[in-house]
């Protein structure tokens, strides 16, 4: 699928956050006003928190130029920069496809197209080691016609002939959308089309002349995370202001949608109402168009295909007699799970080693993408037949002793049922730290793959090797990491390190390769660890909840523990210790920084959250109180305020502090600028040393096109040799 490519491209190039991907969903709150009201008073650095104001662009652009001046002039700099922009250029990378009816589909870049092209093929020209590919849409054209900035962010399309589609269509990379209908067999816009103004909109097709839209419909349609409250139905030729409402929550929602699930005879409506983070409420509209709740508890996912339930489970739960614990994965007949029978066949348990990452859907099979210790392996279980029940089974590896990561996706279009020649069709890719990608296209109820795509090895992994150990947290808890170490690596001898971590939202770290890693710092002497601490996915469930809320500080523990456990293995000392985060990771980053500026030589911090008395307040921020807090209740504050990274500086009489690298992008509309931005400011008013850079375009990806993913990545790696005080 494309976002999966996207993401793949962003990882192995950039520090891309991974945090949840429904949080990319404008706020329609202004970015320069949002909040302001409720500001404390000490908050001397609020005038920051415009995005757009002159003085504070000029406040930007000041240290830009200063961080930019030094850290271009390393030596490090240009030949990275160059080796990334060559690895994003390269015609030799794996075009990763998702499936629209009989095509294929891609976004491609390279130096010519730095926006991309979208494009399309058949599976048999796919295939081919040159495949022919059609053009459905340039972006960089596109932008250019229309004086535009547009970065292409989806596609939604009538099924099954996946001729109509809605294009989402970013400006600068935020993750507010403008929508419009596009055909792809034309490829030209519809002529008075759908179009959805500017805004952090979900949409879905009913038929081919009828949507449903979540928007920004005016004042009371966004909830207080700046997500779409209301979701319309809007007929063709009608006013989208006038289209009835046919689902809403409340104001205090994370967001709201409608799908239309056409895996069944007839099309079926979905309403999901998410009323925090981790929790939400699913209703089906019945044939005389009540809306009936879905009696699942709020704290489990779900997934529908045909006459089967598929329910995941974040908490254990009692039901029909019998406990399954958190983290399993269930499946049951619709029907009867609706007239209130519990007899539901477990497809996954999770073990003390063993946590579910994924699964895929084909026709007839489920897929399961398990972490065994955070290494990938999937296990397949056939549908039951009039003949045979539920059929589980273990497929081979794709690598002896594998310790790397599987990617599985689905090609079935449940739209089509049995006659998709491609129903049981599955891609899978496999990546680890030295191993490029390898992308198949699998058989469900067979171990026969075959081989699409390879990534070319980008980098010499000759004599690099690749481990895992286990640190001991400061509760005793057993934390695992990945350590990738150079091939000019010996007992005893000491190593610049980068320590990557993220540790919330459940999203676990997995190995992948990257030509930017081991370009720009394997090649060059220095080791790479990936932590793999709580508050992260690596374990499941309880691996996320253990570190949430009130213990959010074992995720910082955790990651001091591992830093700590390089040290006493003689990897590296704390001078030659580097740590990188983005997102919540920025935040993770910029807690321990602060708690233990002594253990470290370096720190990114890359569109962090930092600020944690505010965060609630700005963008996207209150969609995340399940995870952190509200700091508005006085208790919850009271454990935030021990970590809140903006609010623990210290003077730099009292605590000397490495000098910081931290980096945003004005058109982040997730996480607001002004926490990277009052971050900066306070360390300097604190008599420490700080770099900044704020990239104007980006998102909450830190950066829109090609061109700016190498700027981005030359500055950071440029920054650590600077810091490590290692020559590259």
């Amino acid at each position: 699928m494309l976002v999966h490519a996207i993401l793949k491209a962003m990882l192995k190039t950039s520090y891309f956050s991974r945090s949840r991907v429904a949080a990319a969903m404008l706020c329609s709150l202004s970015w320069a006003t949002q909040g302001l009201a409720q500001t404390a008073p000490s908050d001397e650095f609020l005038w920051l928190e415009d995005v757009q104001g002159e003085r504070q662009l000029a406040w930007v652009r000041e240290r830009n130029a200063a961080s930019t001046a030094l850290l271009q002039s390393q030596p490090s700099y240009a030949p990275v920069r160059q080796q990334v922009l060559n690895a994003l250029s390269a015609t030799d990378k794996i075009p990763y496809v998702f499936r629209m009816g009989p095509h294929l589909y891609n976004l491609w870049t390279d130096s010519t197209n730095k926006r991309g092209l979208l494009r399309r093929t058949t599976l048999a020209e796919y295939k081919k080691p040159q495949p022919a590919w059609e053009t459905v849409l340039d972006v960089d054209a596109l932008g250019a016609a229309e004086k535009e900035n547009w970065v292409y962010k989806s596609i939604t399309c009538v099924r099954p002939s996946y001729r109509t589609c809605m294009l989402g269509l970013s400006r600068g990379g935020a993750d507010a959308v403008v929508m419009r209908e596009f055909d792809v067999t034309t490829k030209a816009f519809a002529k008075d089309g759908f179009v959805v103004p500017e805004a952090k909109t979900n949409v879905s097709w009913l038929n081919a002349d009828t949507l449903l839209v979540g928007s920004d419909f005016g004042p009371g349609s966004m909830t207080a995370s700046g997500y779409a409250r209301t979701v319309r139905q809007w007929a063709r030729g009608t006013a989208l202001a006038a289209a009835p409402t046919v689902w809403e929550g409340a104001l205090t929602d994370v967001g709201v949608s409608v799908n239309v699930d056409t895996s069944a005879n007839l099309p079926r409506l979905v309403a999901v109402r998410s009323v925090n983070f981790w929790e939400q409420e699913v209703s089906l509209r019945a044939a005389d168009g009540r809306w009936q709740r879905l009696a699942i508890p709020t704290n489990m996912t779900f997934s529908l295909q045909g006459e089967w339930l598929y329910l995941q489970l974040r908490q254990d739960w009692t039901a029909g007699g019998k406990t399954h614990v958190a983290g399993s994965l269930l499946a049951t007949k619709l029907a009867a799970f609706q007239a209130g029978e519990r007899n539901m066949q477990t497809l996954f348990t999770p073990t003390a080693s063993t946590s579910l990452a994924s699964y895929a859907l084909t026709h007839g099979h489920v897929l399961l993408n398990v972490l065994d210790n955070v290494a990938g392996r999937v296990q397949e279980w056939a549908m039951p037949t009039a003949k045979t029940g539920w059929l589980g089974r273990e497929l081979q590896p794709l690598k002896a002793n594998s310790k790397g990561n599987v990617g599985i996706a689905s090609w079935h279009d449940a739209s089509l049922g049995a006659a998709d020649e491609l129903a049981n069709a599955y891609s899978i890719n496999y990546a680890d730290f030295l191993t490029p990608d390898s992308y198949f296209l699998a058989q469900a109820g067979s171990d026969k793959r075959e081989l699409l795509k390879t990534l070319p090895a980008r980098f010499d992994a000759t004599g690099m090797s690749s481990q895992q150990h286990f640190a001991t947290s400061k509760d005793g808890t057993r934390v695992p990491y990945f350590l990738v170490l150079p091939n000019n690596y010996a007992p005893g001898k000491t190593l610049p390190t980068m320590l990557y971590g993220y540790g919330g939202f459940r999203q676990p770290q997995r190995p992948f390769y990257s030509a930017t890693w081991g370009n720009a710092w394997l090649a060059r002497g220095g080791a790479v660890v990936v932590a793999n601490i709580r508050g992260g996915g690596e374990y499941g469930p309880a691996w996320h909840q253990s570190a949430i809320k009130a213990n959010k500080q074992r995720s910082y523990d955790d990651f001091i523990a591992i830093a700590e456990d390089l040290v006493k293995r003689g990897i590296t000392t704390p001078k030659q210790l580097g740590i990188y985060g983005g997102s919540n990771g920025g935040l993770l980053t910029g807690a321990v920084a602060v708690q233990r500026p002594e253990l470290f030589g370096a720190v990114i911090s890359a569109v962090p959250l930092l600020d944690m008395r505010r965060y609630h307040q700005l963008l996207a921020g209150n969609s995340w109180m399940a995870e952190y807090g509200n700091p508005d209740v006085a208790d919850e504050w009271s454990y935030i305020s021990k970590y809140s990274p903006y609010h623990n500086v210290a003077p730099a009489a009292q605590q000397k502090y490495p000098r910081w690298l931290l980096t945003t992008s004005t058109r982040d509309d997730r996480v607001h600028p002004a926490h990277a931005r009052k971050m900066v400011a306070r360390l300097q008013a604190a008599g420490h040393e700080v770099l900044y850079f704020e990239n104007i375009e980006g998102g909450h990806g830190g950066a829109a096109d090609i061109g700016q993913r190498a700027d981005l990545s030359a500055l950071q790696f440029a920054y650590l040799w600077l810091q490590l005080g290692v020559a590259p």
